[in-house]
């Protein structure tokens, strides 16, 4: 791996070497122990190596800049460069225990013999005496490399699949191991069935060979000696580890009604904490995972199948879960606590015929038109599928909150994915699990494959927060999951993407409004975006505010398939917004170039052509372009949008124009007319008698932000008018949103009556309160 890392950086590595073999399949068993606050367990990868999964899309030619047109094919590599300070190559001396089902797991007991942990160390990463070689140059060994952080390694070995019963009714070389994984990873989509039991089944077999392994900071390294490229290496090994406590990947604690629970959390270093992976997004995967808990306790996570527990001995209960889509594993996510299924009321049979569940199982094949991705059964291709609007759903929460959802979330749900549906087509997974995460959780949502985790925040005030939220969330199940970013630092490929289709999903879920009110209400977001994107340029580094930070080097990784992401360890790009805003707007200025109906209809030809696969920002752009007829396209071209919107820092030029030039509309001018008559109360003597004679108008949440925030702008407010305001908004009542800005006049003007909301705020909506600002964050 031929990256190095400045120590004083805060770049996140990605250490897999994902040019010489791939992860094709995880398969997980796992038990979750709340006392010792660790989860333990084996995985099992199943890996490919050859030149099939190189190159998955038609990027341009700058996608391989530095490499010919064999670059796609493995060849020799350079020798890595890996960190080993503190580490050991030793054989596991562990013998292969079987651990206690849901009970009180072995404490960590890092630093025994054949437990290796991930060690912290202050040089970064410094040159490894082994080579990552896929060629044959003498005596080195091929050296796997997994991206793996805070995790207890116990032991490492290769899988005997050629054990396993039955095992040559589809391979020509039953004796054969790597032969076998070969044609297992390689069977067709109308196989998926079969191909995940004989997994399952492969999972279970004997090891024939511990492996020798080492870890440090980023990564677990392993080698078999006498394997001396890719192709020799095992293709099915089985590594037995644990989590801990601290680990990065997972948070332990109590939800709202003082449960345990633990759920990931969408940390930076994704899930190398909970397990030893690939991280690069182009190791696209499957994986099926077992995890066990008392029986108490509800498993969710990101799988096709709506799971049920299966009761085992001592009180614990088993939950399976599987994928068929291949996908990041950084996309994988689990939580597991004492949630209640939320269910409405009634459920007529029409709801239940809309939401009729379309398994792979079931597809059918008849729908005109060719995916691009790697064959996978895939809902595009079921013309079941692609009409069906409303897939099925869930609602878990602790049982505190079970009325909440049952009052404002469960009944946003259909409208919601029905409206999405409507603007994108078909669906890309097959049902959705909608989880009320703890009050610690970092924002107000976070989405993953058929799991979407939503903040309390949500639940209350009016529906519009929880509605919005919801639609952003929905709208990465095609930016961000079916369409993914190959180069992790175009976060706006995702996070611009849901933005703008959140405002589109919203207007068409609140099926009342008229389409001048539609316009007002997206005019009016829009101009609370430009208020944020102003604040965020004018209070963050320069360079964190540019989309696209590698410009020409965008996509590019080392020989070894190894990469950084720039600032990914960076605390403050958390709570920055500039992807979702400067994306949100980019694409705003694009559809109003085309036109709503242009636009959204390329945008569904986009998904079709694209879904499945990774992409760089010119694979949109150019598609895009290459729709407009070139008399419309004025000075617009993918050199021009990456000079003006992605790869300078700032505001962007033709936006700077478009609001300097617009005029306000008509929601925030009467903002405008109530903030000239708060500000008027203000002013009035403390002792005057008088009558009220300011006729304040009703307004919507989102007009109570842009007041609040106007108001926040007056160097002094007295409490009578404070708490006049909060009487005549109910603002103590109002959704998160708005409860922010409230607390923030509250806090600035030391309002002292209502410090009992900035506590109740401090407590119940995390997610804001965790900026010093009390700045939105958006997720």
């Amino acid at each position: 791996m031929d990256i190095k890392l400045d120590p004083s950086r805060d770049d996140l590595p990605l250490m897999a070497n994902t040019s010489h073999i791939l992860v094709k399949h995880y398969v997980l068993d796992l038990d979750v122990d709340f006392e010792s606050q660790i989860i333990e367990g084996t995985i099992v990868l199943f890996f490919e190596s050859g030149n099939k999964f190189k190159k998955q899309s038609s990027s341009t030619e700058e996608t391989y800049p530095s490499e010919s047109n064999e670059a796609c094919k493995f060849r020799t590599a350079e020798p890595c460069h890996i960190p080993v300070t503190n580490t050991r190559t030793v054989s596991s001396k562990m013998g292969y225990n079987d651990f206690v089902i849901c009970g009180k797991g072995e404490k960590d007991t890092s630093g025994k013999d054949g437990n290796h942990d991930n060690q912290e160390q202050a040089s970064g990463i410094s040159s490894s005496k082994y080579c990552c070689d896929t060629g044959n140059h003498g005596s080195e060994d091929f050296l796997l490399v997994l991206d793996c952080c805070d995790l207890s390694v116990l032991k490492v070995e290769e899988v005997d699949v050629a054990a396993v019963p039955g095992i040559e009714k589809f391979t020509r070389s039953p004796k054969l191991r790597n032969q076998i994984v070969r044609e297992l990873v390689a069977l067709p989509a109308d196989r998926w069935r079969e191909q995940l039991d004989y997994y399952a089944r492969c999972s279970q077999a004997p090891g024939c060979g511990e492996l020798l392994f080492d870890i440090d900071t980023w990564s677990l390294q392993i080698r078999k000696t006498g394997a001396q490229t890719a192709t020799d290496f095992p293709h099915a090994i089985r590594i037995r580890y644990t989590t801990k406590p601290q680990g990065r990947s997972v948070t332990w604690t109590s939800d709202q009604s003082g449960r345990p629970c633990v759920y990931t959390m969408g940390s930076p270093i994704n899930n190398r904490a909970l397990f030893p992976c690939q991280e690069p997004p182009v190791a696209m995967s499957t994986w099926q995972a077992t995890v066990r808990a008392a029986a108490s306790f509800v498993v969710l996570m990101s799988g096709e199948n709506s799971a049920k527990p299966t009761q085992l001995r001592e009180g614990c209960s088993s939950w399976h879960y599987y994928v068929t889509m291949p996908m990041p594993a950084s996309t994988f996510t689990i939580a597991v606590g004492s949630w209640t299924e939320t269910k409405p009321e009634i459920c007529s049979s029409n709801d239940l015929a809309t939401e009729r569940s379309f398994s792979p199982f079931e597809a059918d094949f008849r729908y005109v038109g060719v995916c691009g991705h790697m064959e996978y059964p895939c809902r595009f291709q079921n013309a079941s599928a692609t009409t069906q609007e409303i897939i099925p759903h869930r609602v878990f929460a602790p049982v505190c909150l079970k009325g909440a959802c049952q009052e404002t979330l469960l009944p946003l749900i259909p409208p919601c994915l029905s409206a999405a549906h409507s603007v994108l087509g078909t669906h890309p997974f097959s049902r959705l699990d909608v989880l009320i995460v703890p009050a610690n959780f970092p924002s107000l949502g976070m989405a993953s494959p058929h799991l979407v985790f939503l903040s309390q925040s949500t639940l209350t005030g009016m529906s519009q927060l929880c509605g919005t939220r919801l639609c952003h969330e929905i709208a990465h199940a095609w930016f961000g999951l079916a369409i993914g970013a190959r180069d992790w630092t175009e976060e706006w490929l995702s996070e611009g993407f849901a933005t703008h289709l959140e405002d589109v999903f919203w207007a068409k879920a609140q099926q009342q409004l008229a389409p001048d009110e539609t316009q007002e209400q997206q005019e009016l977001r829009a101009c609370l975006r430009w208020r944020r994107l102003q604040d965020e340029v004018r209070n963050s580094p320069e360079d964190m505010q540019v989309l696209r930070p590698n410009k020409e080097k965008t996509g590019h990784v080392s020989d070894s398939g190894s990469s950084v992401i720039k600032h990914g360890l960076n605390p403050e790009k958390v709570f920055m917004q500039v992807h979702y805003l400067k994306g949100y707007f980019l694409l705003r200025f694009l559809a109003k170039r085309l036109g709503d109906d242009t636009y959204f209809s390329f945008l569904r030809k986009f998904v079709h052509t694209f879904h499945g696969q990774l992409i760089l920002s010119q694979d949109f752009l150019q598609m895009l372009l290459e729709s407009i007829p070139e008399e419309r396209r004025l000075e617009l071209s993918v050199e021009n949008i990456f000079r003006d919107w992605l790869e300078t820092s700032g505001i962007p030029q033709p936006l700077q124009r478009e609001r300097l030039a617009g005029a306000e509309c008509g929601l925030a001018r009467q903002v405008s007319a109530e903030v000239a008559k708060w500000v008027r109360v203000n002013r009035r003597p403390r002792k005057r008698k008088r009558k009220e004679t300011e006729v304040l108008e009703k307004l919507l949440p989102d007009q109570l932000v842009l007041l609040l925030e106007h108001l926040l702008e007056q160097k002094t407010m007295n409490p009578r008018t404070l708490q006049r305001l909060e009487r005549t908004y109910h603002l103590s009542e109002q959704d998160a949103e708005v409860r922010h800005r409230w607390c923030e006049l509250v806090v600035k003007h030391k309002y002292t009556k209502a410090y009992r909301n900035v506590e109740r705020f401090l407590q119940e909506d995390q997610e804001r309160s965790q900026r010093d600002s009390f700045s939105c964050i958006y997720s």
